[in-house]
């Protein structure tokens, strides 16, 4: 998530930004920059890498002036690079603007605007803003920016500058974070509360729809009707630590609960006006483009294999291409098939994963069309990928993964609904379906973590054991392997994952009195199966916790405690399954007390063979 600071005052505003983008380096970003209002036009200086060359490249010329806007940003239109760094600019340079979250319709947007003379200089969704408001501009800041508000779509956190208005800063937000600092004879705006902590605790949170007019004695907001709005003043009564994590106590849990958003954001520009399909311009593919491979593999390690294991189900149930999962740091060894019939799907958080990113250069010297799914533009993976879908999560701090495997869940879906309609394999009203099923996800995560009180419970009364099994079917077994894994990696607890029909075939005998067994039955297909294993552990006096969805009254009847998801496609239900099991690795690892973000001999990226 990309990093927004303001500010307006007496003093020198270039101190405050470059300090506040200091604040908010923990999120992760690729480049920097700021602007400044130096009394007759408004400088803007910026690069790519971390905010110390920025530092560098000013340090013997500081933008001078009392007005600015500063901004880290985290790519997600256009590569990493000078020109696409934020601030963004018009044509005139009278206008400029920074910006985090997705501008959706900016396509159509620039496209109107390069045929009324507009010349862009960056590949960003950003720079349309800009240059909007250079367009509508009827001398009035205010009005001139609601309606470039009226006629963008998308989520977004914005602060505005013009230089015939050079002693305000006007901000808004939908769907991304926006706060402001009230100091004396000084404000502030960022896009998080570390940034302005040193500076004042003294906070108004912005609401969705909301926008501020911040001069450096006052500051006006309004609803999107233009009324007033009168907000309390929130006092910040945290340490800079707990700032930096939101008020959360650990990363992991404040990225578990940016689930939500992390899933919208991925889907934003991939779902049709209508609703009902799924637009994927990154690829356009055809028919023809499809027909021409016999098989898909997808590669990835750890949490991103897991993904690759629903991905796997979702292609051949919906677009029936065969498709083989493998972990990267085997496939290369076993000599695998590969030609030119080949299409070769890698995952991976970070796109530097060492293991995934050898097994891309080998298939592709083979001959294969390779696909990345990645959360990093312009990361190793994505540059040597033929083709890129990104996954807008914005960064994940903690070690333990959650909302990158969510979103790369989501855009397996969206390409295997993608590749049903191209394919004509799945008829449109069911892809209509399963798109309006697709949108109420973000809610119903929300729903999800809404009550985590029985979790916290449950980890507490079994979060000594030192062993837990995971049990399930079909796409229960691969929502049962990750949270295995999140329990593993973040408690130490030996956890195992188990296709439920294989108990007999041998685990049976590790089920003893009192061994906790998680146990999904969330897949209708296979539900009565499931529940025969059920009574199988529980016949040896297993405790067993089972997943469940809403309107599920049978299960409890042979479980010892249930926790239930929102009711949607079994399709569908793995995105909701996995959180439960997130947030009960979380707090099993904080009733252990282990140190959760960054969970012994591990590492985030694993760049190493």
């Amino acid at each position: 998530m990309c990093g927004i600071v303001g500010y307006v005052g007496d003093k020198q505003a270039a101190d405050f930004l470059t300090e506040g983008l200091s604040k908010l380096e923990y999120r992760g970003y690729d480049s920097a920059g700021i602007a400044v209002y130096d009394g007759e036009k408004i400088r803007v200086e910026k690069c790519v890498g971390r905010l110390a060359a920025l530092r560098d490249k000013i340090k013997d010329d500081v933008p001078q002036g009392t007005i600015g806007i500063g901004h880290t940003r985290w790519a997600t239109h256009g590569r990493p690079s000078d020109v696409n760094a934020h601030p963004h600019t018009d044509c005139s340079g009278d206008f400029v603007v920074v910006h985090n979250g997705i501008i959706e319709n900016y396509l159509t947007l620039k496209e109107e605007l390069i045929e009324k003379g507009h010349a862009f200089k960056s590949e960003t969704d950003t720079e349309v803003v800009a240059h909007l408001l250079e367009e509508v501009y009827n001398g009035d800041f205010e009005e001139s920016v609601r309606e470039v508000l009226r006629r963008i779509e998308g989520s977004y956190s914005l602060v505005f500058m013009c230089r015939q208005h050079p002693d305000e800063l006007i901000c808004t937000k939908q769907d991304n974070p926006l706060v402001i600092g009230l100091g004396d004879g000084e404000n502030f705006i960022a896009s998080d509360i570390p940034a302005i902590i040193s500076r004042t605790r003294r906070t108004y949170i912005l609401n969705d729809g909301e926008m501020a007019v911040v001069k450096k004695d006052s500051i006006v907001i309004t609803n999107r009707k233009g009324e007033l709005v009168t907000k309390k003043v929130f006092e910040v009564n945290w340490n800079a630590e707990a700032a930096e994590k939101g008020g959360f106590e650990h990363f992991m849990l404040k990225e578990i609960h940016e689930q939500p958003k992390a899933v919208r954001d991925t889907m934003s520009q991939r779902v049709a006006k209508d609703g009902k399909s799924i637009v994927m311009d990154e690829l356009k593919w055809t028919a023809d483009y499809l027909n021409d491979f016999n098989k898909i593999y997808i590669v990835a390690c750890g949490t991103a294999y897991h993904a690759g294991l629903v991905g796997k189900y979702y292609i051949e149930k919906l677009a029936r291409i065969p498709v083989e999962v493998d972990i990267a740091s085997e496939f290369r060894y076993r000599d695998p098939i590969i030609d030119e019939k080949t299409m070769l799907i890698v995952v991976s958080q970070s796109g530097e994963t060492s293991d995934t990113l050898a097994a891309l250069k080998e298939s592709k010297r083979r001959g294969a069309k390779t696909l990345a799914l990645t959360n990093v533009v312009g990361s190793s993976i994505a540059r040597e990928a033929d083709q890129v879908l990104y996954t807008w999560a914005g960064p994940e701090i903690a070690v333990a993964s959650t909302k990158a495997y969510t979103t790369q869940l989501i855009l397996f879906f969206m390409l295997s609904l993608y590749m049903a309609e191209i394919l004509g394999t799945l008829p449109k009203e069911r892809i209509a379906e399963l798109v309006a099923e697709l949108q109420k996800v973000p809610a119903q995560i929300s729903e999800t973590l809404s009550d985590v009180e029985p979790i916290k419970t449950f980890a507490k009364q079994y979060g000594f054991n030192e062993d837990v099994f995971y049990i399930g079917r079909s796409l229960d077994y691969d929502v049962a392997l990750e949270g295995a894994l999140k329990l593993k990696e973040i408690s130490y607890i030996h956890a195992e994952a188990y296709a439920a029909g294989e108990l007999k075939h041998g685990t049976l005998a590790l089920i003893v009195e009192g061994v906790p067994v998680i146990a999904l039955a969330t897949q209708k297909s296979v539900y009565e199966k499931t529940l025969s294993n059920i009574k199988e552990v529980k016949a040896r006096d297993a405790v067993v916790i089972g997943i469940a969805a809403e309107g599920d009254d049978e299960l409890e009847k042979y479980v010892d405690h249930v926790m239930k998801v929102p009711e949607t496609d079994e399709l569908l239900i793995p995105i909701l399954a996995v959180v439960p099991l997130q947030l009960l690795a979380y707090y099993a690892a904080i009733t252990r007390g282990c140190d959760v973000d960054k969970p012994r001999n591990l590492a985030k990226s694993v760049t190493v063979e």
